[in-house]
Formats: structure tokens, C-alpha cells, sequence
């Protein structure tokens, strides 16, 4: 169980840490957000994709691709009127202006749960699941992989978060995130559709 639990992490870790949208999209949501909320909310929608890829296995590589691009679109464009409509704090009030837990959970969760369905990640976990036969297994290592990358993307996100808040004014923040989002969700969609490849 342990050798298929790491030839999963491996396997799903590499496959997605190169060039990743979702490992931007983490690290943007961590310039936003506190770092605690935002990686439960990604741990949870890492769990529940690689569990459908894990359960589901090819089948969800055959999903309609209008379908994922446009819960996906609803999901960046949700972000990022998040982002927009949150209100503008000056600097002194730096600790208010991050949102409460809960809803920075839920925006992470949907941020990610909502997009790139059938990507390498989940092939690679759904593979390995055919392969192996321990569903649990390759979920774990599936997902400890996920989390991984989501922690390093975070840790890289808060630090960004701290220097920016130093140095930049707050309405700057506001249309660089949004900017961010709005460019990831177009690059997303565009990918789904097969419009751009990887």
C-alpha cells in the first residue's frame, strides 16, 4: 500500500506541478486571502476531483467540454467580482481587510473544485487507480500530492501577499487581482475548449 500510495504522489505531483494554472490560481487566491483558509478550501476540492478521478476514471476526461468551460468561467468571473465589489481599507486596517475564514474557504473550494476537470492530474490518478486497484491508496497519494502543490503555491502566495500590501496601494491590488483572475479563467477556458494546449 505505501509503494502504491508514493508511485501515485509521484506520479500526480509531477504531472502537475509543471507550468499548472491551478498552481497559479492558489497562489493568487493566498495575495487575497489568508494562507489557513485558502488551503483547507483547495485540500477539500483536491479531495473531492481526485475522489471523482479516482471513482470515475476515464470517464471524466470525456466530460463536455462546453460543460467545464462554462463552470469554469462562472467560477473565475464570481472570483473576481469577489475580489472587485470587496471594499478598499487603508493600509492601517491591513488584518480587517482579508476576508473572514469562512467565505475565503468557500471561494477557494469553488475556485477550485469548478475548474480544469479532466486535467493530467486527475488522468494520472484515474490511471493509476485502473492500474493498481487500491482506490484508497492512489486517492491519499493523489491527494497529499495536490495538497503539496497547493502548499507551495500558498507559502510563495502569502509572501507575495505581505510585499504587495507593503508596497502597492490597495486599488492597485484590487485591478491586479481581478486582472489575474479574469486572464487565468479566460486561459482556462481556452484550454478546456482546446482552443490552447499545455
Amino acid at each position: 500500500m505505501i509503494a502504491i500510495f508514493l508511485a501515485t504522489y509521484g506520479a500526480v505531483f509531477l504531472a502537475e506541478i509543471a507550468g499548472d494554472k491551478l498552481l497559479y490560481t492558489t497562489g493568487v487566491l493566498t495575495t487575497r486571502f489568508r494562507t489557513l483558509p485558502v488551503m483547507i478550501g483547495v485540500s477539500l476540492a483536491f479531495m473531492v476531483k481526485m475522489g471523482a478521478a479516482v471513482l470515475l476514471g476515464e470517464w471524466v476526461s470525456h466530460l463536455n467540454r462546453w460543460l467545464v468551460a462554462s463552470l469554469t468561467a462562472v467560477s473565475f468571473i464570481g472570483i473576481a467580482i469577489t475580489v472587485w465589489r470587496k471594499p478598499l481599507r487603508p493600509r492601517k486596517d491591513r488584518k480587517k481587510d482579508l476576508e473572514p475564514h469562512h467565505r475565503a474557504v468557500l471561494i477557494s473550494f469553488a475556485t477550485i473544485v469548478m475548474s480544469e476537470w479532466g486535467d493530467v492530474g486527475q488522468l494520472t490518478a484515474a490511471t493509476m487507480a485502473a492500474r493498481y486497484g487500491v482506490a484508497w491508496a492512489v486517492w491519499f497519494g493523489a491527494v497529499a500530492a495536490m495538497v503539496t502543490k497547493g502548499a507551495l503555491a500558498a507559502s510563495v502566495g502569502t509572501a507575495v501577499r505581505i510585499w504587495i500590501q507593503d508596497h502597492i496601494p490597495p486599488k492597485i491590488i484590487r485591478w491586479g487581482g481581478v486582472s489575474a483572475l479574469l486572464v487565468l479563467g479566460v486561459l482556462s477556458v481556452l484550454e478546456t475548449m482546446g482552443i490552447l494546449v499545455d
